[in-house]
């Protein structure tokens, strides 16, 4: 894991009715392949009286895995439909299965590819999105002279402080994007004259809330 990416903000369900049928979203994060086959299952198990349980999923970073099922729907009518809006939101390690319960009024495939994807984007809508943000801890180490100028810097510049510590020294850890350490290391040794130290912690996921127009 090196890099950011989006998925869903939580796990969730939502439901719409289209001409007497309805239709119940449910979208899980998952780890891997057989995490999402396990959630796909045990939705079919809690709707096993509906007329259909369609699905899709995606997994890994780079989306290596994409799978589908129209799950007795006409071809090419509700697994892909899924899938498709999982991909124009760019969601990762996601998986969506919409149960179908039939109300006696056949949609046709225009309908029924409609019915799929607003089902799936409606529920992502509902629950939302999170950007999750690679990022790595960082202790900074300084006499107390400088602590407070360090701690209105960080602060102005909006940097995410984890812990202050007060031993021999003044610590302060934070957590910056991981690809901008250099640049951030660089900026607080020009800011106190190089009367300073650092340790690179570990690596973590951010989370954010993500917006479709965020940058």
């Amino acid at each position: 894991m090196t890099k950011n990416y989006l998925t869903i903000k939580t796990n969730g369900q939502h439901e719409i009715d289209i001409k007497k049928s309805r239709f119940i979203c449910y979208v899980k994060r998952i780890k891997d392949e057989d995490d999402a086959k396990k959630f796909i299952e045990k939705i079919k198990t809690i709707n096993r009286k509906a007329t259909h349980n369609c699905f899709a999923y995606m997994v890994g970073r780079d989306d290596h895995i994409q799978r589908e099922s129209d799950n007795g729907e006409p071809s090419s009518t509700a697994g892909i439909p899924i899938l498709r809006v999982l991909q124009m939101k760019h969601l990762h390690d996601t998986v969506a299965v919409v149960t179908r319960y039939f109300g006696g009024i056949k949609l046709g495939a225009g309908g029924l590819i409609r019915a799929y994807s607003n089902a799936t984007s409606k529920t992502i809508d509902q629950i939302g999105i999170v950007k999750r943000v690679l990022q790595t801890q960082i202790s900074i180490n300084v006499d107390y002279s400088l602590g407070e100028k360090l701690k209105y810097h960080l602060e102005q510049e909006r940097v995410n402080i984890l812990n202050i510590k007060y031993t021999s020294k003044m610590t302060i850890i934070v957590a910056i994007d991981t690809p901008q350490i250099k640049p951030f290391q660089e900026k607080i040794i020009n800011l106190l004259n190089d009367r300073v130290e650092f340790k690179i912690g570990q690596k973590q996921y951010l989370e954010v809330d993500y917006h479709p127009n965020q940058k």
